[in-house]
């Protein structure tokens, strides 16, 4: 089999080098694992069991649940690799589920994605590479990571639709010298390409959808879960202070959202403002959403300040375009970031990361969370 697969940069022979495979039973890094074994690097797969999902998600399109775990264990098995499952119900309850809660019911819009890259697979897996000697954390990411002298740095993939920097902008500058991305100089085709022709039985399994403890993109229902008292009616009031309506919990809004709202008025309404000291909802028309000026705070640099004095774009949601800007960055990890142009839809929780372009592509300098 002829395959063209990226090096590590790493300065050892592929036999005499030690990587871990961060394996969710998804066809990426099962992917990544095979071809890490192809080009004969000593491979340990890992694999988080994160959460405890019952029969009700057993069909949902998740990451990391128990099918998963069995899959990943089955490649790890076809592959002739060493894996193993660890055990972090109890951390990922602390460092993302409840995060995610604490943040909805305070009318952001979190991303437990971010938070759980953050925590247990980046800082918790990281440390227990490192433990088992390892030379590198190589995950399925669709990130493209370019090391010269020992320095590795983060741009957006080649897939742009498959990009995932967005979510990795809180990596630490240790831990991306020690990470890896194999697959982000590829499509996805690409990719379930390689998987076949290494007889995965994960090949064409579809991409997980849903937030792995969220079933079915019900947000409200694990809200309802873990604080069963947060659902408490409130007043929408328009811009001017108006009373239009009541609506039954402010977990059911996001910033931007037109469906749902269940008033109306001459001209379409959006939730404009989530005030959750009031437990308000404010709507307005659409022209009212678009904002310029966005303030920030637990900011991650990957990069020196030198780097943002020109030709900065930043995303304001995962899904969003790259934005010009300008950053102003303070010395307390908070900053302002000032768009060229008003963007519509920017919600406090979500991230804001910075990037700017060179010989690579577009890199990523860091982020940090919209305050508001």
């Amino acid at each position: 089999m002829n395959f063209e697969f990226d090096s590590l940069g790493i300065k050892k022979r592929p036999s005499d080098t030690t990587v871990v495979v961060a394996m969710s039973g998804g066809v990426d890094s099962s992917t990544v694992a095979g071809m890490m074994k192809k080009q004969g690097f000593k491979v340990l797969g890992v694999t988080l069991k994160l959460y405890d999902d019952g029969k009700e998600v057993a069909a949902s399109k998740q990451c990391c649940s128990g099918q998963d775990i069995m899959d990943a264990k089955r490649v790890a098995n076809k592959l002739n690799i060493e894996h193993k499952i660890l055990y972090y119900q109890d951390k990922f309850k602390k460092g993302v589920i409840d995060n995610f809660v604490e943040s909805y019911l305070k009318g952001e819009t979190p991303i437990p994605c971010v938070q759980c890259n953050q925590t247990v697979k980046f800082k918790d897996l990281f440390e227990v590479s490192k433990d088992l000697k390892a030379d590198a954390l190589v995950t399925g990411h669709y990130v493209k990571s370019v090391t010269e002298n020992n320095i590795t740095n983060m741009y957006r993939a080649i897939d742009e639709n498959r990009d995932q920097s967005y979510f990795l902008f809180n990596t630490t500058r240790e831990q991306l010298n020690y990470l890896r991305f194999p697959l982000g100089g590829m499509l996805k085709n690409k990719t379930r390409e390689i998987a076949k022709k290494l007889d995965l039985n994960v090949a064409d399994k579809p991409d997980s959808q849903d937030i792995c403890f969220v079933p079915n993109g019900d947000y409200a229902s694990v809200i309802q879960k873990f604080r069963p008292g947060s659902f408490q009616k409130g007043n929408i009031k328009n811009l001017e202070g108006k009373v239009l309506g009541v609506h039954d919990g402010i977990i059911n809004f996001t910033i931007g959202q037109r469906k749902g709202i269940k008033v109306s008025d001459n001209e379409p309404l959006y939730v404009i403002k989530i005030n959750s000291n009031k437990n308000e909802i404010v709507v307005g028309p659409k022209e009212k959403l678009g904002k310029q000026k966005i303030s920030l705070k637990e900011i991650n640099l990957l990069t020196s300040n030198k780097e943002f004095e020109e030709n900065i774009f930043v995303k304001v949601r995962s899904t969003g375009n790259l934005l010009e800007a300008k950053i102003e960055l303070k010395n307390d990890k908070t900053g302002v970031v000032n768009l060229i142009y008003p963007e519509d839809g920017i919600s406090p929780g979500q991230a804001c990361v910075f990037y700017n372009k060179d010989q690579y592509g577009y890199k990523v300098l860091g982020g940090g969370w919209i305050e508001e």
